[in-house]
């Protein structure tokens, strides 16, 4: 398994690296969901540094092309996550207009979601929904395994929708709604707040009412823009104010 691998001409070690992952990605040796290798085959294989390596799967990560899950290992993103990542860039940068209109599209997206799935998830979904709101609430002091769950805990719902477009449209931004998620939980508090959110959307999805499902994912996720815009108001002020050295 695994065969293409073979060590990395050593120039700039981390470009090469990432350059030589990403090729095998785009062609599709490891196929969406795969699992890669662990690291240290991976050292082995290539022939480099954990270091090295290290950085060039933070950089594929950041590009979209890998997911990390703690405890779980590396693996293989959707290709229109990756191939989609230049419009995300585009559309997701510090300018505070563009930040609003992305809130915004979520919002749409995600309340409408949470109507659909009301009516129509099965149980299958309901308990896949209903694990991950367990594990956020065994997880409010460990940052990274709640980012994971409460992500995890969005796309559930929006698979439950059965609705294609419209969870395409939610996994393009997955990226962009991972680094949110990961900004507004370094405000103490924010992850008891959400899960208390989180608790109602499910409650109303269990119960199969659409209205309160949508009411209650549209608190949850103007409560959080809320949050994430004072944070990012907070780090502009903090950086107008450093001196020079």
């Amino acid at each position: 398994m695994s065969d293409f691998l073979t060590p990395v001409a050593r120039t700039t070690l981390t470009e090469d690296v990432c350059g030589k992952l990403a090729s095998h990605l785009v062609r599709g040796d490891w196929q969406e969901g795969d699992r890669l290798p662990s690291e240290r085959e991976l050292c082995k294989r290539l022939a480099v540094g954990r270091a090295s390596l290290r950085e060039a799967m933070k950089a594929l990560e950041f590009m979209g092309m890998l997911e990390s899950r703690v405890g779980e290992g590396t693996f293989v993103r959707s290709r229109s996550d990756f191939l989609a990542r230049p419009l995300i860039w585009s559309i997701a940068g510090s300018d505070e207009t563009q930040v609003k209109e992305l809130i915004e599209a979520r919002r749409l997206m995600e309340r409408e979601l949470a109507m659909l799935a009301a009516g129509r998830a099965k149980e299958e979904d309901l308990h896949n929904i209903e694990q991950l709101l367990n594990r956020m609430a065994q997880s409010l002091d460990q940052r990274q395994v709640y980012l994971s769950a409460d992500l995890d805990f969005h796309l559930a719902i929006a698979r439950a929708a059965y609705n294609r477009p419209l969870l395409t449209a939610v996994q393009l931004i997955r990226n962009v709604m991972r680094e949110w998620i990961d900004e507004s939980l370094q405000v103490s508090g924010t992850s008891d707040t959400a899960l208390g959110q989180h608790k109602k959307i499910f409650e109303m999805i269990s119960k199969h009412d659409g209205n309160g499902a949508r009411e209650a994912m549209e608190e949850h996720l103007d409560a959080m823009a809320n949050i994430l815009l004072d944070v990012r108001a907070s780090k502009k002020v903090s950086l107008r104010n450093e001196q020079p050295y």
